[in-house]
């Protein structure tokens, strides 16, 4: 993807931490030489070898995995919030423009199955367990339930050889007119307008009473 100078994201801590929070994620691949796209959660690991690696499964009934082979390059796109900002809030003549973060993850694909496969979805599903009320687990159903369940599933381990962070939060605005904007994200009644708000606020470093 474009980045602009300005905007490019390199903290390697920050890159994960905005994986792990934004995991439901696009794969992209081709099928017939057309792009071909399934939106799938992702969990970022460490393998056994100590790579960086996004592991997934996808449905067998989905044709997109017979398109993939090992070591095919692949793409996983994550996106976190994203607000409108409408020129009314500068304090000058300007266009409006879009604020967002997002991060492009180019790695290699490794099909994964039997107990690697079974430990994918342990982890998957007890991240987003993690602190619900009734909460189940892999481990807690049948065995038979999960083998019949397994079969449906084609897993994978993408090997992750490139990262690109763009991170779009009017970094080329004066305080003056970045406190604007990010005053009116906060009013405003789209939640991800507040969440955008609040990491444009963290990133430029003042209170967000300013």
């Amino acid at each position: 993807m474009y980045i602009h100078p300005l905007n490019r994201w390199k903290d390697d801590a920050e890159l994960g931490a905005f994986i792990q929070k934004n995991a439901f994620a696009t794969l992209v691949t081709q099928i017939d030489n057309r792009p071909w796209a399934t939106h799938l959660p992702f969990v970022l690991d460490e393998n056994k070898d100590g790579n960086t690696v996004l592991s997934g499964h996808i449905a067998k009934a989905n044709p997109q995995w017979r398109n993939l082979s090992e070591n095919m390059e692949v793409l996983v796109i994550f996106q976190g919030p994203h607000a409108y900002i409408s020129s009314s809030w500068y304090n000058h003549e300007n266009v409006p423009t879009w604020n967002y973060m997002a991060v492009h993850v180019y790695g290699k694909i490794r099909f994964i199955e039997g107990e690697e496969l079974l430990d994918h979805l342990k982890k998957l599903v007890n991240s987003y367990e993690d602190g619900r009320p009734n909460r189940i687990s892999v481990e807690t159903m049948s065995e038979n339930y999960v083998a019949k369940q397994l079969k449906a599933l084609v897993g994978f381990e993408i090997v992750i050889t490139e990262v690109h962070g763009s991170k779009k939060l009017s970094q080329n605005r004066d305080d003056v007119n970045h406190q604007n904007i990010v005053k009116n994200l906060q009013e405003s009644n789209f939640h991800q307008d507040r969440e955008l708000a609040e990491e444009m606020r963290k990133e430029r470093s003042y209170s967000s009473k300013t």
